[in-house]
């Protein structure tokens, strides 16, 4: 198999000049550029990256362990991440785990075993005490608050956030609020209950524990929230929902049945999505495009040498529309 040395003889130029060809360093001749070329191509060299990797002490690659690719919610992340991965000229690597834990061990034991350079953590079922050790092999970061850690974090404050949008539907008149939630013992789903019951307690307000419903992510499960919701005669004045593609799928499906929104029902979306904007769903703007972006951000610096934990908090921001 031809190596660096070979090329370097055949194309009369120095080992160091095919180097730099070989890393698209911009200080070659165009001459001794073609030159190293038409050679590798003579040769038909392939470069043996183990090796390069072993030199560099680098992949050029990032894992991102999240649950779900078909999430609007994280797919909006993703792309966050992505484009800052594109920038920065790095590979991802998604690794879907459906919030097994064994499978997020397996992604982190790539970091351990130096397959990857770094790990994101969009959404996990680890207890940040699992996760903790593996910061001796590389940088880690999270896209939820995880307190006082070895490790770096990007994330809004989930409790403020709700809080604000439940006192939002106060202002308007609302004393009947239900909740629609994904998965009922995710980590930011748990803060956000906590919020809900803290305001209806706060404000003397009824709990209905038909109005939570959970295990709501698609538009479809929105469809059969709406019907289930226009089945009842004691039903809630408004809905606030953890995702603008479910109160999509509530609102189109209320007004097939001839339901007034907001008249009827008021609904607040979380996560300001393109179809809430579409649909002119009054919403809470979480920033996850930004969430994606600088969570790769604050892991590439880490790479490249910044080694103090980063803790980085969002802003949100209610979007006012029509359906409040």
């Amino acid at each position: 198999m031809a190596n660096i040395k070979e090329i370097a003889r055949i194309a009369g130029v120095s080992v160091t000049t095919v180097s730099r060809v070989l890393n698209n360093h911009p200080y070659v001749s165009k001459d001794k550029r073609t030159a190293v070329l038409k050679t590798i191509e003579q040769l038909n060299y392939t470069r043996n990256m183990n090796a390069v990797h072993l030199i560099t002490g680098r992949t050029g690659a990032v894992a991102v362990i999240l649950p779900m690719i078909n999430s609007f919610y994280f797919s909006v992340v993703m792309d966050g991440l992505a484009q800052a991965a594109l920038v920065a000229q790095y590979r991802l690597i998604l690794c879907q785990t459906n919030y097994v834990p064994e499978e997020e061990l397996k992604v982190l034991d790539m970091l351990r075993n130096k397959e990857i350079d770094g790990v994101v953590i969009v959404s996990t079922a680890l207890k940040p005490e699992t996760i903790e050790p593996y910061c001796a092999y590389g940088p880690i970061v999270t896209c939820q608050n995880s307190g006082e850690r070895p490790y770096s974090s990007v994330y809004i404050e989930h409790y403020a956030a709700f809080r604000h949008g439940l006192d939002y539907l106060h202002s308007k008149g609302h004393r009947k609020i239900g909740y629609c939630e994904g998965r009922e013992n995710g980590s930011s789903a748990s803060i956000r209950q906590s919020a809900f019951q803290d305001f209806l307690a706060e404000k003397g307000l009824p709990f209905d524990p038909e109005w939570m419903i959970f295990d709501c992510v698609r538009e479809e499960d929105g469809a059969v929230v709406a019907r289930r919701l226009l089945d009842t005669e004691c039903r809630p004045d408004a809905m606030i929902i953890s995702g603008d593609h479910v109160a999509a799928g509530l609102i189109i499906e209320a007004r097939k049945h001839g339901f007034r929104i907001p008249e009827e029902l008021a609904v607040m979306g979380f996560d300001n999505q393109p179809i809430g904007r579409l649909l002119e769903i009054t919403t809470i703007d979480n920033q996850l495009y930004e969430m994606g972006s600088a969570a790769f951000g604050i892991v590439h610096k880490h790479i490249h040498g910044s080694s103090l934990p980063v803790t980085r908090k969002l802003e949100y921001r209610i979007i006012e529309r029509s359906t409040v």
